[in-house]
């Protein structure tokens, strides 16, 4: 075991029941300082509030002057008017019963700005009449597919008529383009800058046709965590970082050039040692996003010379070089490799503050629905 006097220890942890996780408030205010120092100012920044699903993590924003926020959810776009929130666009497209969800969302909030995204004629259509039988305008941003090929529009010969159409329906109205390139991750940051350019040259050049056939320029929201400090530099664009408030080991290690602090951690208990150099500890897959391979889920911060070998539902085992001096009962403090679903398994975290857990939050946007 490490230094017990390490910033991520916690003066009261014999209190702390495990697995959980804790957030270190300061550092998440600290990552949010450097997040509206990379954009230059808090207006350019959708802060996307799917790695944090909290409302505290949304006021923190707020009281940093972030006033806009991406979300991947109806119910993370409730949560985010529920804790005050005025502007917020729903990074998906919407279909099925979803829309009319959406719409409900609306009547009960109608002081705050809720936008999706579109990259279907068809559903567009739809969008029109059914916002159209209450009364309302759907407010949309084209979503473009310019590489990850996971969703949106590509940028074709019929991206033109398609954002024309938008203009033609009276209860659709069209704020602009939104350009994830989140398949873009390489550890170098000038061959990934060197991607992303690449990725927007067409991008460009559709914001090029649209102002020569007389439409005015649109809103461009673009990238995630991983491609910030590329489109950062391009002042007539907005960035949507999420990952970074929390921060992760995922990130840590590939994205180096940036200079975020982890401030979420993972606490598990060892809770046997079956045989020499095995122990087991108490997060299992339940307790830590478990996509990726078994070496890429948890690295601990207080433990050296181990290896997880394997989870099962409420299990960890490891392997360990300093087995006779680990104790049943000791804590551990993980960083997750992939903080976003991690965060989604808890009902609650645990709040840090100058070494002592002092409250809880509860991840409200969790939950598939709230209200609505």
């Amino acid at each position: 075991m490490t230094n017990e006097t390490a910033w991520y220890t916690l003066n009261n942890s014999y209190d702390l029941d495990t697995p959980s996780l804790v957030v270190y408030k300061d550092r998440v205010a600290d990552n949010i300082r450097k997040m509206i120092q990379i954009a230059g100012n808090p207006d350019r920044l959708f802060v996307h509030i799917k790695t944090t699903k909290t409302p505290e993590v949304v006021q923190m924003l707020l009281a940093a002057d972030i006033t806009k926020f991406k979300c991947a959810t109806i119910a993370e776009a409730e949560m985010v008017a529920q804790a005050g929130g005025k502007h917020l666009i729903i990074a998906h497209q919407l279909v099925g019963p979803k829309i009319e969800r959406l719409i409900k969302l609306r009547r009960q909030y109608p002081d705050v700005f809720m936008a999706s995204l579109l990259d279907d004629a068809d559903n567009a259509r739809q969008h029109n009449q059914l916002f159209a039988a209450h009364g309302l305008v759907a407010d949309v941003f084209v979503d473009i597919n310019n590489g990850m090929d996971r969703s949106g529009h590509r940028l074709d010969a019929d991206l033109l008529p398609f954002y024309q159409l938008l203009q033609t329906l009276p209860n659709v109205r069209c704020h602009g383009l939104h350009v994830y390139d989140g398949h873009l991750r390489d550890a170098s940051f000038t061959e990934r800058q060197q991607r992303i350019d690449q990725g927007f040259v067409d991008v460009a050049h559709f914001l090029e046709t649209l102002e020569a056939t007389g439409l005015p320029r649109p809103m461009v929201i673009a990238g995630g965590t991983p491609t910030l400090t590329t489109h950062a530099l391009r002042a007539d664009t907005y960035c949507s970082p999420g990952t970074c408030v929390f921060w992760d080991w995922g990130y840590g290690d590939q994205l180096t050039e940036q200079p975020f602090d982890y401030a979420a951690l993972l606490l598990t208990r060892v809770i046997s040692k079956p045989k020499p150099g095995i122990v087991a500890i108490d997060l299992g897959h339940k307790g830590v996003a478990a996509e990726n391979p078994i070496d890429k889920r948890v690295r601990f911060l207080n433990l050296t010379g181990y290896e997880l070998l394997s989870q099962s539902e409420e299990h960890g085992v490891l392997t360990v070089d300093n087995w006779h001096a680990i104790q049943v009962g000791d804590l551990l403090y993980g960083v997750p490799y992939h903080i976003c679903p991690t965060v989604n398994l808890y009902e609650e975290v645990y709040v840090a503050d100058q070494h002592e857990v002092r409250e809880t939050w509860q991840v409200t946007a969790r939950k598939r629905r709230i209200t609505v």
